[in-house]
């Protein structure tokens, strides 16, 4: 199974653990995954409407068990409890990194951090809830939409701090955010911490057969729909119907404010974090503006961190995103000797054909050497590599 959480208005442990709930993960099934902890109080799931959607609502009864605000004793508790190994690997995974977080905000080592604001039993319920949720509905690639984080400030253990807190802040280092309008903090550093330990990449909603939709929501009223979604379905059958065959993600977006020197550094910055090709055609937009329309090819599971790449050098508001299939060659770099030396060829396969042609460095290296046309170098390193190789024409 594969599935899709929808940030769209921020991340918590109750709203993520109340969207596995609503997807399938029965309340009989959280309960007796949590019951190796020895936690006082059970989680109560219940029915609750925000902004007039209804989802999943998980509350905790919090005791505020002073033994686990320590990440030493949550820990400990965490690997002498009888969980399954990829409950207990998940969960200390994000409290790991919660750990980290606080150890790097507060300049302590990660040992001696105490958890103001999380370690209480409703944060391990979220934490251990989510992992066995995901581990109960098989769930074996996750994606997420680009996480939104609220804006203004939130009170603390600490004082009032801006929106993201430091922790939220440091554990999304290199996660595609933004802010958006809201005025609340939308993504907890709990929140923040299990997207960095369970999801593996971010971007549109993948090709799925859809088979359980979960909403969980937060109690706070934050004037909109105060929910986490996830999608949960069947990944297609990517078997190519031809050989060559693949699916890819093109990219795009309308760029009408840079010079093309700008433009000519974001592609190769798009093609160095390791898109499959990058470029430019010439558009004209409203107004009458000239303009370029900037593609960018790439693998899908590249897709979201190359888009938020591409609104980042170009300062675009936008990308387009499409799921489309290409066709390519079975192809290969060899050197072959030829009478101008040891060259680079490019050879290529597709069915029974069979071609090659020189790559254009060496073949511009050699008309420059020996002052011949560029044209009549490659026509001729082809002619000697198709008899060397034993390629016909």
């Amino acid at each position: 199974m594969i599935a899709y959480l929808d940030c769209s208005t921020g991340i918590s442990g109750d709203k993520f653990l109340g969207a596995l709930v609503g997807a399938g993960f029965t309340t009989e099934a959280l309960l007796e995954a949590l019951a190796p902890l020895g936690l006082s109080e059970a989680p109560r799931v219940h029915e609750l409407r925000s902004s007039g959607i209804t989802a999943v609502g998980i509350d905790v009864t919090d005791a505020s068990d002073p033994l686990l605000r320590h990440w030493a004793d949550i820990r400990a508790l965490l690997e002498r409890a009888s969980l399954p190994a990829p409950v207990r690997e998940g969960a200390l995974r994000a409290f790991t990194l919660l750990a980290q977080a606080e150890a790097r905000v507060h300049g302590v080592v990660v040992d001696d951090v105490h958890f103001h604001e999380v370690g209480a039993a409703d944060t391990i319920v979220d934490i251990v809830g989510v992992a066995a949720g995901l581990h109960a509905l098989g769930i074996e690639r996750l994606t997420c939409t680009p996480i939104a984080l609220g804006s203004g400030t939130v009170a603390t253990s600490h004082g009032i701090l801006p929106v993201p807190a430091p922790a939220t802040a440091a554990l999304l280092e290199g996660v595609p955010t933004y802010g958006g309008d809201i005025a609340s903090e939308l993504t907890t550093p709990t929140g923040a911490a299990l997207i960095r330990a369970f999801v593996d990449d971010f971007g549109p909603l993948p090709a799925m057969t859809i088979r359980a939709i979960g909403t969980g929501a937060g109690t706070r009223d934050i004037g909109a729909p105060n929910i986490a979604r996830i999608i949960v379905g069947d990944p297609p059958d990517l078997t190519p119907v031809e050989e060559g065959v693949e699916e890819v993600a093109l990219l795009e977006s309308n760029v009408d404010h840079l010079s093309a020197e700008h433009l000519a550094y974001a592609a190769e910055r798009l093609l160095e974090a390791g898109a499959l090709d990058v470029w430019q055609t010439p558009i004209v937009m409203k107004k009458g503006r000239a303009a370029v329309t900037l593609s960018v090819l790439t693998t899908p599971d590249s897709a979201g961190l190359l888009a938020g790449r591409l609104m980042a050098e170009t300062g675009s508001l936008g990308v387009r995103v499409h799921r489309v299939q290409r066709r390519v060659a079975e192809r290969e770099i060899v050197e072959v000797e030829t009478s101008f030396g040891c060259v680079r060829m490019k050879t290529w396969r597709l069915g029974e054909r069979r071609g090659v042609r020189a790559e254009f460095d060496d073949v511009a290296r050699i008309a420059t050497d020996t002052g011949r046309p560029a044209a009549e170098i490659a026509a001729l390193l082809a002619e000697e590599a198709r008899a060397v190789l034993g390629i016909d024409d």
